[in-house]
C-alpha cells in the first residue's frame, strides 16, 4: 500500500483485498507529514523483513547442517515484553515506544509459524502481491478518471462557493462575539486558511475549466473550418463534374464536327472529280469549235 498526500491536511490509500479506499484529516500539515513518514517506515520494515523471509526459505531449503529449531522466519519474533503490552497485555504503551520490525512482527507472528519452510507460501504472497498492485493500479486509474470529471468538477465548485460564503458568514458571525475572543481568533484563523485552500482550489478549477473553454472553442473553430473546407469541396466536385459535362458535350461537339468535315471534304473531292470532267469536256468542245473555225 502506499500512502497519498491529497492536500495539506488530508492523505488517503487503499486495501484491494477489501477493496477499500481510507482517508485521514490532519490538524495541520506538520502531523500529515510525520503519518506519512511513520507509514513509509513500516512499508520499508516490511519490505525487509519479506526480503530476509526469502532468505530463510531458501536457506532452509538447501542442506544445512543446523537443526531445525534453529532456522525459524525472521516473520516469528521471540515473545518479549514489549511484543507482550502490544498485543494487549499492557496499557502503557504508544506507537513511538515500539520499533517498526516488532510491531511489524506482531501483526504478522500470527499466521507465520506455518509458513516459514514452505515454498509454496512465497508463491502465495507474491500471486497476492501483483494482485494487490493490479488493484492499486485500478483504483488509481479510477482516481484518476473521477478527478477528470468535469460535471464533478462542477458540483464541487459550487459546493466550494458555498462553503466559502458559509464560513465567511461564520467569520462574520465570530467577529461580531467579543465575548470570545481568543477562541475566535483562533477558529477565524482556522476558518481564513480553509478559506484560502478553497479559493486557491477553485481558482484552479476555474483556471482549467477556462483551458477547456478554450479547448471546447478551438474545436468549435476546427469543426468550422472543416464545414467550410468540405462545402468548398463539394462545390469543386460540382464544378469538374460541369466541366466534365462540357468537356463530353465539346467531344461529342468535335466528333461531329469531323464527320461533317469528312463528309464534307467527300463532297468536295466529288465535286472536283465533277468539275474535272467538265473542264475536260469544255477542253474538248474548244478544241473542236477550234477545229470547225479553222476548217470553215
Amino acid at each position: 500500500m502506499s500512502f497519498t498526500k491529497t492536500s495539506q491536511k488530508f492523505g488517503q490509500w487503499a486495501d484491494s483485498r477489501a477493496n477499500t479506499v481510507y482517508g485521514l484529516g490532519f490538524s495541520s500539515e506538520h502531523h500529515l507529514a510525520k503519518f506519512a513518514d511513520k507509514f513509509a517506515e513500516y512499508k520499508e520494515a516490511a519490505r525487509i523483513a519479506k526480503e530476509k523471509s526469502l532468505e530463510k526459505m531458501e536457506l532452509a531449503s538447501s542442506p544445512s547442517q543446523e537443526s531445525p529449531a534453529d532456522i525459524h522466519s525472521p516473520l516469528t519474533p521471540p515473545v518479549t515484553a514489549d511484543l507482550c503490552r502490544i498485543n494487549g497485555t499492557g496499557d502503557d504503551v504508544t506507537l513511538s515506544d515500539v520499533s517498526p520490525n516488532s510491531m511489524l512482527q506482531s501483526d504478522l507472528s500470527p499466521t507465520t509459524p506455518t509458513l516459514a519452510h514452505s515454498p509454496t507460501t512465497n508463491k502465495h504472497w507474491e500471486a497476492e502481491l501483483a494482485a494487490l498492485k493490479s488493484n492499486n493500479a485500478k483504483l488509481t486509474a479510477a482516481l484518476l478518471e473521477s478527478t477528470a470529471n468535469v460535471k464533478q468538477w462542477k458540483q464541487q465548485l459550487a459546493a466550494y462557493q458555498e462553503e466559502a460564503e458559509r464560513l465567511h458568514k461564520r467569520v462574520s458571525e465570530l467577529e461580531s462575539q467579543s465575548s470570545q475572543t481568543n477562541v475566535i481568533k483562533s477558529q477565524k484563523t482556522e476558518l481564513n486558511q480553509t478559506i484560502e485552500e478553497l479559493e486557491c482550489t477553485l481558482r484552479a478549477k476555474e483556471e482549467e475549466m477556462m483551458r477547456l473553454k478554450e479547448e471546447v472553442e478551438n474545436a468549435k473553430q476546427l469543426q468550422a473550418q472543416k464545414d467550410e473546407l468540405t462545402k468548398k469541396l463539394e462545390d469543386t466536385d460540382m464544378r469538374n463534374k460541369e466541366l466534365e459535362e462540357q468537356l463530353s458535350d465539346l467531344e461529342q461537339r468535335l466528333e461531329s464536327s469531323q464527320v461533317d468535315q469528312e463528309n464534307l471534304r467527300k463532297n468536295l473531292k466529288t465535286l472536283l472529280e465533277i468539275l474535272d470532267g467538265k473542264i475536260f469536256e469544255l477542253t474538248e468542245l474548244r478544241d473542236n469549235l477550234a477545229k470547225l473555225i479553222e476548217d470553215s
